[in-house]
């Protein structure tokens, strides 16, 4: 009989804060195990492995991430918009580390769940760059863009990798500001 107040939907929460504070490659059913003051095998009452756990996490992940970028972004339009999910982009990945990380892949055609998530935040990002005028090619082309350089920074940053005596800050804003610029022009 499963413990009492165990859910696969708790398990999964618990699982991605271990990921959080103990990094997403380090997310093993023992750890969640260990949080949850259960022995193993009592997990798989619940999860069926750790590949279907890490599933779990990354559509968790992918949902919360959307629900930030939405949120930053209602009321705003155009560079207002992509300034605010910029944001909350980048405060997601610091605080948010192991999520942050399993948000990353895309997802698995069979996954539905994990597909919806992902839609979820494309469409905040589509509602951006509707504001800048694109569509269709032209909208995947900037959105990978945009991925590209908020992911790029987030993931230096989040490594050690600026070592210059530059407030970073000040380095995200102009990057963010570039990306606004850009996408500007983009259409022409």
């Amino acid at each position: 009989m499963p413990r009492a107040g165990l859910t696969p939907e708790k398990v999964v929460r618990e699982a991605a804060d271990v990921a959080d504070e103990l990094g997403w490659d380090r997310l093993t059913l023992a750890a969640v195990a260990e949080r949850l003051g259960v022995r193993l095998p009592s997990l798989y009452k619940h999860v069926a492995s750790l590949e279907a756990l890490r599933s779990g996490v990354r559509t968790h992940a992918t949902r919360e991430l959307a629900e930030a970028m939405r949120s930053a972004a209602l009321g705003c339009a155009g560079g207002q918009a992509l300034r605010a999910v910029a944001v909350a982009y980048r405060d997601f990945a610091h605080r948010h580390p192991g999520l942050y990380e399993a948000s990353i892949p895309a997802p698995s055609a069979d996954d539905a769940e994990h597909v919806a998530a992902a839609a979820a935040a494309m469409e905040v990002i589509e509602a951006i760059l509707r504001g800048y005028r694109l569509a269709g090619d032209d909208a995947i082309d900037a959105a990978r863009a945009l991925r590209a350089g908020l992911h790029g920074f987030v993931h230096l940053e989040a490594g050690g990798g600026f070592g210059l005596p530059v407030d970073v800050d000040r380095s995200y804003t102009r990057l963010v500001a570039s990306l606004d610029t850009t996408l500007q022009g983009w259409a022409r």
